[in-house]
């Protein structure tokens, strides 16, 4: 192996720079030459290729986003794209590639490497840490920051106006943040996508609220909740509590920015670093992860397919708490 590339494709996520850093440095130290795809999928049918030294990649540890751009590509789903893609990896003569990103990273990933037979290796960059094979995902931590700063800003005007506020958080699938912003916020209750809402216990638990003297609620919502986020919870319960006034804030994108954490940068260059490593090792096809504090891979097949579940005991705990 001489030649590797390392891209991010998907949604960005804070410490994706710390994960490229990672693998340039691993890979110069191991004397392979390093070529970063800019803009994903897309930008390796345009052959948007350029080598990456070291010095490349010095002072973007502490940057949000990612140096090398990133995309959905609509072209890559094709026969046809993934066909340009191949000729521009055989032109710079690559021999395998890191892919930083999610579920719809790892599947481009698997498919193409099952066609043209590159070797791959997946690292988790998605704030939703929805993926199967790893404990956390790249700007998880960075991204739960954030959405607890926002909600915690949010309790100062529920407080001082008595309301009751809807804050809706990232999620379409995954209600981890959610999960990890309503703890770490102390909010009244939590709506994620993995747990049924019975509309009328939380409407139980609001009134329970108001009666002994509680003067505010937050209730912190997935975007991806079966009501219909925090404006559909919040539509279904306004009439009965307008007395409340019933509020709704959407964070939003805000949640993918910001420097990353110090627990993301450390996680993403453990990721990035590790990744090279494997490939030399002869691991392919294979997204790596960290589960109880040690580095495991896990087929791209079952990072995909299988489903990451929040911790019952978590969830619990969390209602617990929000008496």
């Amino acid at each position: 192996m001489r030649r590797i590339a390392v891209f991010t494709s998907g949604g960005d996520a804070p410490g994706m720079n710390a994960a490229v850093r990672a693998v340039v440095r691993t890979a110069a130290w191991n004397k392979l030459h390093v070529y970063g795809i800019e803009r994903g999928y897309e930008g390796m049918i345009d052959g948007h290729f350029k080598r990456m030294e070291r010095r490349d990649v010095a002072n973007i540890i502490q940057r949000g986003g990612t140096v090398l751009r990133t995309a959905r590509s609509m072209r890559f789903m094709t026969p046809e794209g993934r066909a340009m893609a191949a000729d521009h990896l055989k032109a710079y003569d690559i021999d395998a590639c890191i892919a930083i990103g999610g579920n719809g990273t790892f599947t481009g990933a698997k498919v193409f490497s099952e066609e043209y037979d590159i070797p791959f290796i997946g690292v988790p960059g998605t704030i939703d840490n929805d993926l199967y094979g790893t404990d956390y995902t790249i700007g998880f931590d960075t991204a739960v920051n954030t959405a607890i700063e926002a909600v915690d800003k949010i309790r100062d005007t529920a407080d001082s106006h008595n309301r009751l506020f809807f804050v809706e958080v990232m999620g379409r699938h995954s209600g981890y943040i959610a999960l990890h912003t309503a703890i770490g916020s102390g909010a009244s209750s939590v709506l994620i996508p993995e747990a049924e809402t019975n509309i009328e216990d939380l409407k139980t638990v609001l009134r329970k609220n108001k009666a002994r003297g509680k003067l505010f609620s937050v209730i912190v919502v997935a975007e991806g909740h079966h009501l219909g986020g925090a404006a559909g919870v919040s539509a279904l319960i306004k009439d009965e509590l307008a007395s409340m006034e019933p509020k709704v804030t959407v964070i939003g994108h805000l949640q993918r920015g910001g420097a990353p954490t110090a627990l993301d940068r450390v996680l993403a260059s453990r990721l990035g670093h590790h990744a090279v490593n494997r490939l030399l090792e002869g691991e392919e096809n294979v997204a790596i992860g960290i589960v109880n504090d040690n580095i495991f891979t896990c087929p791209f097949e079952e990072s995909i397919t299988k489903q990451k579940q929040p911790r019952e005991a978590l969830i619990r705990m969390a209602s617990i708490l929000a008496i």
